[in-house]
């Protein structure tokens, strides 16, 4: 099996108007254009009157060569989604107002295929492998991991920001 190692998690709120669909395809495009795989394991909407609450949940993958791959869970909560008309340079445009907190987790993935694990030696040389081989290589993938976290979670906060006040 795989050897799966949480890096980190995130979280981002916001509450306010924001254009959902301009927000959504902003976050699958940053992946796409990274280089990552997006697959929307869960989609649920609720709707109760004009308001919408809505789950999705994405796995988000990047192989980086045949033994290390980085690996996020995203979960988008969305309550109380409305639609309203808002001017923006003096015309009218169609948004959304209500809450949205995005949960990330990133991990790290060594032997992804499970290659190490045909029998009990093998993984038994993959733990040398990992522990004196690698190391200096596992810290460098961990802090990239990290930084295109950040550099995502900055992003997307800097989206909702300037969507919001205009």
């Amino acid at each position: 099996m795989a050897d799966k190692d949480l890096i980190i998690k995130e979280k981002i709120a916001h509450s306010g108007v924001f254009d959902f669909s301009a927000f959504y395809s902003f976050a699958h495009g940053w992946f796409y254009d990274e280089g990552y795989g997006v697959v929307e394991a869960k989609y649920s909407e609720k709707i109760s009157g004009n308001k919408k609450n809505m789950f999705i949940e994405w796995n988000v993958e990047k192989k980086l060569n045949d033994y290390f791959k980085f690996q996020y869970n995203l979960k988008f909560y969305i309550d109380d989604l409305t639609d309203v008309d808002v001017e923006i340079d003096g015309e009218k445009k169609s948004m959304n107002k209500g809450k949205i907190l995005v949960e990330i987790k990133g991990y790290l993935i060594k032997d992804y295929d499970s290659k190490w694990d045909v029998n009990p030696v093998y993984k038994f040389m993959r733990d040398i492998y990992n522990k004196f081989v690698v190391p200096t290589t596992i810290d460098n993938l961990e802090n990239k991991l990290i930084g295109d976290l950040q550099t995502f979670k900055d992003e997307l906060k800097a989206f909702l920001e300037l969507s919001g006040k205009r």
